[in-house]
């Protein structure tokens, strides 16, 4: 049970996040971002679940569609009547021309039904993907102007400053809610890696964990330096 990941307990533990930023901020509208990816993990969910399972659908309709297409070709060969008389070496070379491009026609026509499956499903993992990536930056975008040094005693606003009212604690606590968002959108992203074999779909999933990775070490720089403010202030 532990060897895949389970996208409810994704959804459950995003729910519950979701609770803990309402509850300490009411106002916050990160808990409205939260909830996007609360529905966005839902629609994963499906997704993936259609991408690992086969579609017998699109594979019968591929079959099909190469047996008729084989079925046309002998048919039109039985059709051929070759006439072996006034043949000379030029004819020869351009009938195994033409022979030889119907075969390659042929393959390239085979490869690409057999392989619609496989790029379908790419394109709905990475549309879904891209979804995720964007979340991640919606994040980032609400913890920017979150910034320790206005703790400092030395700090001042200016006309255009946001609006900053939080304590050492609350902040660290907001920036915490950042950083775990990040981590789970990571999780989503690593559904579509589960659910594929695609080696497209699977470094699109690990760029968006490197990406949450890379913007989660910055979050928690800032939250060591809450801490350390915290802790020069504190009697």
């Amino acid at each position: 049970m532990y060897r895949t990941i389970d996208p409810e307990h994704i959804i459950a533990t995003l729910e519950t996040l979701k609770r803990r930023i309402t509850e300490r901020f009411p106002s916050a509208s990160l808990a409205r971002v939260c909830a996007e990816l609360i529905a966005v993990a839902g629609e994963s969910r499906a997704r993936t679940a259609r991408i690992a399972a086969p579609d017998y659908g699109l594979r019968a309709g591929a079959a099909a569609v190469i047996l008729v297409g084989i079925a046309l070709v002998v048919v039109a060969a039985q059709q051929l009547k070759v006439k072996t008389e006034d043949t000379n070496l030029y004819g020869i070379i351009q009938g195994i021309e033409a022979g030889f491009n119907i075969i390659v026609l042929a393959g390239v026509a085979i490869f690409f039904l057999l392989t619609f499956e496989v790029r379908w499903k790419r394109r709905q993992a990475m549309a879904g993907l891209h979804e995720l990536r964007s979340i991640v930056h919606v994040i980032d975008m609400h913890q920017l102007t979150k910034d320790p040094t206005t703790l400092s005693d030395a700090a001042s606003a200016t006309a255009s400053s946001p609006q900053r009212t939080m304590s050492a604690y609350d902040l660290g606590r907001y920036l915490d809610y950042c950083s775990e968002m990040l981590s789970l959108t990571a999780k989503v992203a690593a559904l579509y890696a589960q659910s594929s074999k695609d080696a497209v779909v699977v470094a699109a999933a690990n760029d968006v964990g490197t990406i949450t990775t890379n913007l989660s070490n910055k979050i928690w720089q800032k939250i060591t330096i809450v801490q350390q403010m915290a802790g020069r202030d504190a009697p």
